[in-house]
């Protein structure tokens, strides 16, 4: 039985218990941080997830980044490498290139995000010049894993107070933990990867099968 979430370390304890958190109800009932909310904290005058978020980012204490069916979601830290390993298929970013694995658009956003990155989405959006079709782009590197949220930054009110839903800081896991990060996958392949998770995912979550974390995460 999962306690109210109140707090951010509840939050902390929980995705470093499960491994991947999404935020938002999906097709797995209970596989949400939204279920598991406390209600003080949702949508309330208090402080909750949306702020949290940002943090644990920053703090480097987990992932958070649309990895789940374009939706976001937390990740541990040691699954992470996993996720990467399975998602971007053995591949690093100049092998997906070289190969021809990387839309002419998103490698217009990578390539600026490598040469001028941490960056506010919005400055990616102007930079790399991709406007259009830019959002597309962004999920698409995101459910790659190629690219992660390093914080969010918010606008301020006359008075100095933060309001709106942030921007998301962009980065790389390269960039952010640095390469040797996603090396931690004791050698397995994508495929052995995924089947990785997935059995963590239904230790923490017995009553879900691996086949619909799988489905989940394909």
């Amino acid at each position: 039985m999962i306690s109210p979430i109140r707090t951010q370390q509840m939050l902390l304890d929980l995705v470093n218990q499960v491994g991947i958190l999404p935020f938002f109800k999906n097709r797995i009932p209970g596989w949400s941080l939204e279920e598991h909310i406390d209600p003080s904290v949702w949508f309330t005058s208090q402080e909750g997830p949306w702020e949290w978020k940002g943090r644990m980012a920053a703090d480097k204490s987990c992932v958070y980044s649309k990895v789940v069916r374009n939706g976001n979601a937390w990740v541990s830290l040691d699954l992470f490498p996993d996720l990467a390993n399975y998602r971007r298929d053995g591949y690093d970013y100049e092998g997906l290139c070289e190969d021809g694995l990387i839309p002419y658009r998103d490698r217009l956003l990578m390539d600026y995000l490598l040469a001028h990155g941490p960056l506010l989405s919005k400055a990616a959006r102007t930079g790399s010049g991709i406007s259009k079709g830019y959002d597309t782009s962004l999920t698409r590197l995101e459910m790659q894993t190629l690219i992660i949220n390093q914080n969010f930054v918010y606008s301020l009110d006359k008075n100095g107070r933060p309001y709106g839903w942030g921007n998301a800081l962009l980065t790389t896991p390269e960039l952010w933990f640095g390469e040797p990060f996603l090396e931690q996958t004791d050698g397995r392949t994508p495929a052995e990867s995924l089947d990785f998770i997935c059995s963590r995912l239904t230790e923490a979550m017995p009553e879900i099968s691996a086949d619909q974390f799988h489905q989940m995460l394909r």
